[in-house]
């Protein structure tokens, strides 16, 4: 999605009440939010959504880390009717590893501070480089 476009939908979405658009493919999946990449918790693993994205550079961090650390994750196509079934949900870029969304459309979303902890955690676990 463009510059735009993303602008747009973030505009719509404030002016219903909400901090942020989350974006559905042509297929009902949800890909990605106006400026983040979206992940999911259900209660054992991190489930990345099956749709087309931009994978932002802190996702690819934490994907790796996590790995490292032995999480176990997933990639699954998430459409809003499975949110209820999930137990978190955050959004991330590279201003953050990870902060809680409490809520998509009308589907309320659980805190997980567990599962934020761990996204912060493997963040951290990266080794810092010279350039």
């Amino acid at each position: 999605m463009g510059e735009v476009a993303k602008t747009y939908y973030l505009r719509q979405a404030v002016e219903r009440g909400f901090d942020d658009a989350a974006f559905v493919d042509r297929r009902g999946r949800l890909s990605e939010a106006s400026i983040w990449n979206l992940a999911f918790w259900d209660g054992d693993a991190v489930v990345w959504p099956e749709a087309k994205m931009l994978g932002g550079t802190t996702m690819g961090i934490v994907r790796r880390q996590l790995e490292r650390l032995g999480v176990p994750q997933r990639t699954a196509e998430i459409r809003p009717e499975d949110l209820p079934e999930l137990s978190g949900a955050v959004v991330m870029n590279s201003w953050t590893p990870g902060v809680a969304v409490h809520g998509i459309d009308s589907v309320p979303m659980p805190g997980a501070p567990v599962f934020l902890e761990l996204l912060h955690r493997a963040y951290q676990a990266e080794p810092l480089v010279t350039p």
